[in-house]
């Protein structure tokens, strides 16, 4: 499959570790990403944006931290909620921050990025209620953020995107709030991990069918292997995908999403919903990761216009 890759993006294919997922062997990659992540230069601030952490209560008595990036401006802005990534089982609300300040700025809009609780020691639905946790008290702080109840959107990429396009579903059935704009990126959505691209990427690449397996086993639990996952679970088994927001997707078409991506924007479009999706060739499954490539650059400031587009439409 590597010779199908993007020349630009194989370097960073390759120095990238072949990490197992395994329940066993998640605590050691959980180091091993935190120590990549400690050797990365720090993010740099950018000029005419702000962040600070809040905490605030979660649903189970918990606590959740949020990180708000803030635009210098006296008007009242939208709000974009930001979900990370991981396979449901790694990652953190910093995990972004230079993609939540380019969004503050250039939107510009109020970011305000989540740090849900993870499995396996939280299987769903502890995740998406925290997400939902962080969406209720934007909408019911709007004045206190100076943001717009109006113009509320959520995105986030990979388990991320599984869990935006989760919480679009979740909003629209509990009434509240009405989202504006939804942006699930290469998002994680089918338990089923049984699509003929799944079944291409078989190893490596990041993300692949094995490390598909555990992260839907550990995020799951109980409900793993059954007939009773919810839509709140894994957004392609909903069977209503009518009234959601405006929608940005896309996917690479060496990321094993890609199928399940393809048959979830056909099914929002045949619910008529507004949908705007790309597929990016030659592209693996988080490849923004090769910050200095032709396709990264082109891709990131779409996610960027995505959100401009989407939030001021």
């Amino acid at each position: 499959m590597k010779h199908r890759v993007d020349p630009q993006l194989l370097p960073a294919l390759e120095q990238f570790p072949d990490m197992e997922f395994t329940l066993e062997a998640l605590p050691m990659t959980r180091a091993i990403l935190a120590q990549m992540v400690e050797i990365m230069p720090p993010v740099e601030p950018v000029e005419g944006v702000s962040f600070k952490d809040r905490i605030i209560k979660g649903p189970d008595g918990n606590e959740i931290t949020l990180r708000i990036y803030r635009p210098q401006a006296e008007s009242t802005l939208p709000v974009l909620l930001w979900i990370h990534g991981g396979g449901y089982v790694i990652g953190t609300y910093t995990d972004n921050d230079a993609l939540c300040m380019r969004f503050a700025k250039e939107t510009p809009c109020v970011v305000v990025s989540v740090d849900y609780r993870l499995a396996p020691e939280h299987p769903y639905p502890a995740p998406l209620e925290d997400c939902y946790a962080a969406l209720k008290w934007i909408a019911d702080n709007a004045d206190e953020l100076n943001i717009s109840k109006d113009k509320i959107g959520v995105a986030g990429a990979s388990a991320g995107g599984g869990l935006t396009a989760a919480l679009t579903l979740l909003a629209r059935d509990r009434k509240y709030p009405k989202l504006h704009f939804q942006m699930p990126l290469y998002p994680m959505i089918d338990d089923k991990n049984n699509s003929p691209s799944v079944n291409e990427i078989l190893e490596g690449f990041v993300w692949n069918k094995k490390s598909n397996e555990a992260g839907w086993r550990m995020y799951l639990g109980e409900l793993y292997g059954t007939d009773n996952i919810p839509p709140y679970a894994a957004a392609a088994r909903a069977v209503d995908y009518s009234n959601l927001p405006y929608t940005y997707v896309c996917v690479g078409q060496l990321d094993p999403f890609r199928d399940e991506n393809i048959t979830y924007v056909t099914k929002l479009a045949q619910a008529g919903v507004d949908v705007e999706f790309h597929l990016y060739p030659g592209a693996y499954h988080s490849f923004e990761m090769a910050t200095d490539a032709d396709v990264t650059i082109y891709a990131v400031n779409e996610y960027v216009n995505a959100v401009k587009k989407g939030l001021t439409r």
